[in-house]
């Protein structure tokens, strides 16, 4: 076992029960069963039904596996639009969705702000069937607040809204009767390795999609209404990352263990070290100016000794995370996942004042 902890918003640490999980998965073999056996749907049903419980999702929300979180963008501009999306945008990824609509030719517009800045104006044009938002830009640890959603959904209760919930599901609460579609992948807070995403998809989304369909092709074989005729039976439309759905819900399970408001109670605890960390180094500033949008996920600061700070703690074994993109030399982002505990980030604010 390495003795590397990684802080990186994803790739991250494996949750500490990954490996004890992947070695029963193999003595049970779990990789070389048929997808169509009873063994494999009873998987996919405690699955499900884990990450329902965990999630919190109300009831007429089903939920499908894709590849990635990127997947499901391609699926939900297939399925759910005709023409337009409107997408808010302060940070890569939920420009990144945005660009994924223009590349299918859809009419999108945006509402857009500097990276890890606030939203003052909430217009969203008529002709936009869809809104994107991102919960946790991860890019630059912004989170859009649930009264924000709220907001959106009282203006605009016939639009459907689709939530970007990578590195926040489950750390953080959402109210799902104010989204009709919601993803992530499992890299981040769910301390798996890449390749799997779980799309979540409402009762609206499927009326959408069956319209749709009378028209237009949604796909091939992940299209909507293909993936609830399978999933009403606990399979799916192809063989499917077998593996990593046992790994996913056995994780699920352990944080339902765990206790989830004890786990989100930590979470918020571990981002107030973190954050008065960086609010007392001389050295350190926080990115996102406003204290209630930033992200407890994803720590962001912004420093001109970057390259320094990361290699002070990589010689340590603690491996944080360099900025993104634009932003790669000049910002540090450090993960607080379920799997991080409280003893580990304390140990990265102590160690922050030692840095030359």
């Amino acid at each position: 076992m390495s003795n590397k902890i990684y802080f990186t918003p994803g790739p991250s640490q494996l949750f500490y029960t990954f490996e004890e999980h992947l070695k029963k998965a193999i003595f049970n073999d779990i990789p070389s069963i048929s997808h169509r056996s009873s063994a494999f749907i009873k998987v996919m049903q405690e699955t499900t039904e884990a990450l329902v419980e965990l999630l919190e999702l109300p009831e007429g929300y089903d939920i499908y596996f894709l590849n990635s979180a990127n997947e499901a963008w391609d699926r939900i501009i297939q399925n759910l639009i005709q023409s337009s999306s409107h997408h808010f945008i302060n940070g890569a990824f939920s420009k990144k969705f945005y660009d994924f609509a223009t590349q299918h030719a859809k009419e999108s517009t945006l509402s857009e702000v500097a990276d890890g800045g606030t939203f003052s104006s909430w217009e969203v044009p008529e002709k936009a069937e869809l809104i994107g938002v991102t919960k946790n830009e991860t890019s630059v640890g912004h989170t859009f607040l649930e009264e924000e959603l709220e907001n959106l959904r009282h203006i605009y209760p016939d639009k459907l809204i689709a939530l970007d919930i990578v590195s926040a599901a489950p750390s953080l609460p959402i109210n799902f009767k104010n989204v009709d579609t919601a993803y992530f992948s499992v890299q981040k807070a769910f301390g798996m390795p890449s390749g799997l995403g779980v799309w979540i998809a409402n009762k609206r989304c499927h009326e959408v999609a069956i319209k749709r369909a009378e028209n237009s092709s949604l796909g091939s074989y992940r299209a909507l209404p293909n993936l609830k005729r399978f999933g009403s039976k606990h399979q799916t439309p192809e063989t499917p990352n077998m593996l990593f759905i046992y790994l996913l819900g056995q994780i699920a399970k352990d944080i339902l263990q765990m206790g989830v408001k004890k786990m989100r109670n930590d979470t918020t605890y571990k981002a107030a070290i973190l954050n008065q960390m960086v609010s007392n180094h001389s050295q350190l500033d926080h990115f996102v100016t406003s204290k209630e949008h930033r992200s407890k996920t994803t720590v962001v600061a912004k420093t001109e000794k970057s390259g320094e700070i990361l290699r002070f703690f990589q010689k340590k074994g603690l491996i944080l995370g360099d900025g993104y993109g634009v932003n790669k030399e000049n910002h540090i982002r450090i993960a607080n996942f379920p799997t991080h505990s409280k003893e580990s980030i304390e140990m990265i604010c102590d160690l922050m004042d030692k840095v030359e």
